[in-house]
């Protein structure tokens, strides 16, 4: 289950990406621009202020997003981006850190960039630090004889998660489209007590606290907690230093 508040608690962080992603797209009327996995539908409303005159469809696996996008006056709706397939207006799709959920993505973008219509953009944004320390100390904790049993059947990570740049660039490429795709790591600085922790706790600790009930979730929190503060060290002022890495990919159709 998604919170939607604890999401927004880094929105300025968060939303860099999504901006940096959106601005490498040269759209200038589509018909229609579709922000799959909306979230709280804030980004959502800067695609509409951009294209004032485009019909922006928007959609989240998450009831509790979908509300919170509503609240916010995005006109959204609850759907799995599997299976969604773009409508002979659509002009412009973008999907902001939401394919790392979904095993073999690949074949989604591949589909995609194929039945677009000409001239269509493309926009992928995806996390790729899933090899990076607060990850990793994630799954080995989880692995870990104490909460093994419990977390099992929780997955952490799957191998194709995250492609490398390369592997975007080309299997869009091979689907006819002009490509731009790149890689950033941004350095965040983060602010309060176990600032990674609370970071992760939007996103990628997600499923762990799905699977515990609140006692065990805030005893797995205490023992990440001094883990993440040793490999990411609080600075005297209180802010914490946090590399990001995403990648990123903008396709035109055709």
């Amino acid at each position: 289950m998604w919170d939607p508040a604890k999401y927004l608690d880094y929105g300025d962080l968060r939303a860099r990406p999504f901006h940096d992603l959106v601005g490498r797209i040269g759209a200038e009327s589509p018909e229609r621009v579709v922000d799959l996995g909306c979230g709280p539908g804030n980004l959502t409303l800067t695609l509409r202020k951009r294209w004032p005159n485009a019909t922006v469809e928007a959609l989240d696996s998450s009831p509790d997003m979908v509300a919170a996008a509503r609240e916010a006056g995005v006109d959204a709706r609850v759907a799995d981006v599997r299976d969604w397939e773009p409508g002979p207006d659509t002009d412009v799709v973008v999907s902001n850190a939401v394919l790392q959920w979904v095993p073999g993505h690949a074949g989604l973008l591949r589909r995609w960039a194929e039945r677009l219509r000409p001239g269509a953009w493309l926009a992928v944004q995806v996390p790729g630090n899933f090899d990076a320390p607060s990850h990793v100390l994630t799954r080995t904790l989880a692995e870990s004889p104490e909460w093994a049993p419990r977390l099992a059947d929780v997955v952490l990570r799957e191998d194709d998660a995250v492609h490398a740049p390369l592997e975007y660039a080309t299997l869009l490429a091979d689907a006819g489209c002009a490509v731009d795709v790149w890689e950033t790591t941004y350095l965040q600085r983060l602010t309060g007590e176990n600032a990674v922790l609370e970071w992760i706790t939007g996103t990628a600790l997600r499923p762990v606290k799905a699977a515990l009930d609140e006692q065990a979730w805030q005893r797995f929190r205490t023992q990440l907690a001094p883990l993440l503060d040793e490999a990411y060290p609080p600075r005297d002022d209180g802010t914490t230093w946090f590399p990001f890495r995403r990648v990123f990919a903008v396709a035109r159709a055709g």
